[in-house]
């Protein structure tokens, strides 16, 4: 049985730049775009007002308090991170291992990763109390000497998340440059052909051009590859570094990348499966690639199932007083429905994805890649919320109820990344051009 293909039979160079360009470049995008922006940005309104209210009144407003100083926020913070991994991996990582199978989703994979970066950097800020003093996790020279603390996670977060969003940012870009001069020589006479021709560069597809685009387009896949390791580390190192038991465990780093590659592509079947079909792409995103993309959730998944059977594992063969109740209480305790929604959606939903048809189908696939993007978010509030509630001494213990200036800010981020998807729906190629006419002519040879 022969492998299923990566592009229709039926496209041409034609019909890829026909179909593609004509998303980005229609006069009218239609009611179902329009309704989206108009719901997705009254959220983006009840983000704005949130934010406003907490410098207003302060991160009281919150259910954070003493133990529990890191609630939602920080949740988020970790949650969104781990979404924008997925968007590296199938960019850099699966360019440098020659995998053709991702030029077809590549694109809004990147994309998804800036916005996503763009919300988990919000988080901290708004988190810290005194918002109009971030300056202070900056590098900044000091006459004073009054240097930012280095050994804070804190100043850590800022270089992993910055340093991300730069080499995410550039790739993206420099990626989409022979798309947008394509934008650019299709676009009628007027202010949008004037922008795609700023943007493109002057691109003009000759053969210097060419060069230079490859060689650069390398040299990013290389520099933004370590990145996919380092920055969830790095992040992984706000809780490892302290000594609460469940946080202080040297299989945090890897078990925080693994987390956050299964949820990264838990949310690019969330996106590619509702695109692939309003759009019309079933030729360009087949069924091949959705069910890559499980293969990889899966793979992920049954990784981050081994660091959860691993806590317990080594809370046990330890002896470890503190650690042996951390682990008793997070799946007994006042917070033990959160853990159960952890294990059925990450570990029970996950394995439905052995079987082909699950992997295959795009209904049960999006379903599963929802209940997937749950679970994670749930793990992280688990090991957020359970180790400060209860950690060295009983008379500290206390218990962290979200209020629901919480959730707004929560669901306000959620909203802020579907609106920016939105727009960049309507305004950019969303499957890259060049390089699947290229998958094409390799395909036919």
């Amino acid at each position: 049985m022969s492998e299923a293909p990566l592009i229709g039979p039926s496209e041409t160079d034609a019909s890829i730049t026909a179909t593609v360009s004509h998303l980005a470049l229609r006069k009218h995008a239609g009611i179902g775009w329009f309704a989206g922006v108009v719901f997705t940005f009254s959220l983006v309104l009840l983000l704005f007002y949130g934010i406003a209210y907490l410098f207003i009144r302060g991160v009281g407003i919150w259910g954070v308090n003493i133990p529990v100083a890191w609630g939602f926020a920080i949740t988020n913070f970790v949650w969104w991170i781990g979404i924008g991994h997925a968007g590296t991996l199938i960019s850099a990582i699966l360019l440098l291992l020659h995998q053709k199978w991702r030029n077809s989703i590549n694109r809004f994979a990147e994309a998804m990763t800036i916005f996503a970066v763009m919300c988990a950097g919000m988080m901290p800020l708004l988190h810290l109390g005194r918002p109009w003093m971030f300056y202070y996790i900056f590098p900044y020279p000091d006459t004073m000497n009054m240097w930012p603390q280095f050994r804070s996670p804190l100043v850590w977060d800022f270089f992993a998340v910055s340093t991300y969003l730069t080499v995410s940012i550039i790739f993206w870009y420099i990626g989409m440059i022979p798309d947008l001069a394509t934008l650019r020589d299709r676009a009628p006479k007027g202010i949008s052909k004037y922008v795609y021709g700023v943007m493109a560069f002057g691109w003009r597809g000759d053969a210097e051009h060419w060069e230079r685009y490859e060689k650069t387009y390398l040299v990013l896949a290389g520099l933004a590859t370590p990145l996919v390791v380092s920055v969830h580390s790095v992040v992984s190192f706000d809780f490892a570094v302290a000594q609460l038991p469940g946080w202080h465990s040297t299989i945090f780093p890897p078990y925080f990348v693994a987390g956050a590659i299964f949820s990264g592509f838990a949310m690019v079947l969330t996106i590619a499966i509702p695109l692939r079909a309003v759009f019309g792409l079933q030729a360009l995103v087949t069924e091949r690639h959705l069910e890559n993309c499980a293969k990889l959730m899966l793979t992920t998944g049954l990784i981050v199932d081994y660091g959860y059977l691993n806590e317990f594992f080594l809370a046990w063969y330890g002896n470890n007083l503190y650690e042996k109740f951390h682990e008793f209480a997070t799946a007994t305790g006042a917070y033990w429905f959160a853990f159960w929604i952890v294990i059925l959606c990450n570990v029970g939903v996950t394995q439905l994805l052995w079987f082909k048809p699950m992997r295959i189908k795009p209904l049960p696939l999006f379903i599963i890649s929802i209940l997937v993007n749950v679970g994670m978010w749930t793990e992280r509030f688990v090991i957020v919320v359970t180790s400060l509630s209860k950690d060295w001494l009983p008379s500290s213990w206390g218990m962290f109820f979200p209020t629901v200036w919480d959730w707004v800010i929560f669901i306000g981020s959620l909203g802020l990344f579907t609106f920016l998807y939105f727009v960049f729906l309507r305004l950019f190629p969303i499957v890259p051009m060049a390089e699947t006419r290229k998958l094409v002519h390799g395909e036919s040879e």
